[in-house]
């Protein structure tokens, strides 16, 4: 039988670590003696000691270690990579948090005049009822200053995508002085009160909501706001980047390890929101990104991305002559796939100012 020191020094955990872990029932000693209370370990109980150490190291809860300490070996490395994918979302999610403050706390989030930047959007925008909905629920809007879609869902679907980018077209005439995200934070919430308010408008609309995918130019920046699963692409030097997260139940199971992105295609809830503007305060995600001239912007529902492959979406942006060409072959590939849903598009391309 090993000390609780002679154990403590063996396996890397303090006499302190030791105690709280025998409290927690997560790694008890093999005997205490009745009269100092003194805890005992036994050999073998050194691999389970490790094993603790090691996931507390990793940053492990206590809880889930407790879980994982419980499994057979090869559902606890699922666990285990399940808990380090998720982790790194979050880390991901609080970099771009770190490179907001850091822009905004050394002033570069003021906005730019817009005759300063030399650059200036082209656009398009349309959506499409599709070919099995009986109605068109999903909105998409374009101007030189705000590019948006949402997509609708619930009876009052329609009245909530449209109040989604109402709210934002304020800030159209009204650009911020200073804060850029703050600026989209508030009109989001206004956007969340519009829908609550439609909601409450009869027992017909309750369960309304909307997605929320958003642009607002400024200067040489785009302000992006983002809930839901409507998406945001980017296509720049010829490659195409997602610039969104999906707010889904898939997609969590595809963050957690737990699904990969072949298997969330024919996922029967990947349809399934985790987050959207339905009256209940839910948050957008925000961040700031810099326009260069080339650049080409593609906003658009799921009814676009279920039905359409990445690459057939990639060969769009690449060889359409313009935003209008962008949209109208994405809606018409969306149509012959067998648009089972609404189609919302957006397409901006960035230019050299005339």
């Amino acid at each position: 039988m090993l000390t609780i020191g002679e154990f403590a020094r063996a396996s890397r955990l303090s006499p302190k670590a030791l105690r709280l872990y025998d409290e927690l029932g997560l790694l008890p000693p093999a005997r205490v003696d009745p009269d100092s209370g003194y805890r005992f370990y036994r050999p073998d109980q050194l691999e389970r000691a490790r094993l603790v150490a090691w996931l507390r190291r990793l940053g492990m809860p206590l809880a889930r270690i407790q879980v994982v300490c419980g499994l057979p070996p090869r559902a606890a490395a699922a666990e285990v990579a399940a808990f380090w994918a998720q982790a790194e979302t979050d880390l991901a999610s609080r970099r771009e948090l770190a490179a907001f403050l850091t822009s905004y706390l050394t002033g570069k989030d003021t906005a730019m005049a817009d005759s300063g930047t030399g650059l200036a959007i082209r656009y398009a925008a349309a959506s499409d009822i599709g070919q099995h909905r009986p109605a068109n629920q999903d909105a998409a809007y374009a101007s030189a200053r705000l590019l948006a879609v949402a997509d609708g869902c619930g009876g009052g679907g329609d009245r909530a995508s449209a109040a989604a980018i109402d709210a934002l077209k304020p800030l159209e005439s009204s650009l911020p002085a200073g804060n850029l995200l703050n600026a989209l934070a508030d009109a989001v919430a206004a956007a969340d009160t519009a829908v609550q308010g439609i909601t409450a408008a009869g027992p017909d609309q309750a369960g309304s909501g909307t997605t929320l995918t958003a642009l607002l130019w400024s200067g040489s920046q785009l302000g992006l706001v983002h809930i839901g699963d409507t998406r945001a692409y980017l296509l720049r030097g010829g490659e195409l980047f997602l610039i969104t997260h999906d707010h889904t139940v898939v997609q969590s199971l595809i963050d957690e390890g737990r699904l990969t992105p072949e298997e969330a295609v024919s996922h029967p809830e990947r349809s399934l929101l985790l987050r959207a503007l339905d009256g209940a305060g839910a948050t957008a995600d925000l961040s700031l990104h810099e326009a260069r001239a080339g650049d080409r912007y593609l906003l658009c529902s799921d009814g676009l991305t279920t039905v359409v492959p990445s690459a057939r979406i990639h060969q769009v942006l690449r060889t359409a002559a313009g935003p209008e060409q962008v949209v109208q072959e994405l809606i018409g590939l969306a149509n012959s796939g067998g648009g089972p849903d609404n189609i919302a598009c957006v397409s901006a391309d960035v230019v050299e100012a005339a």
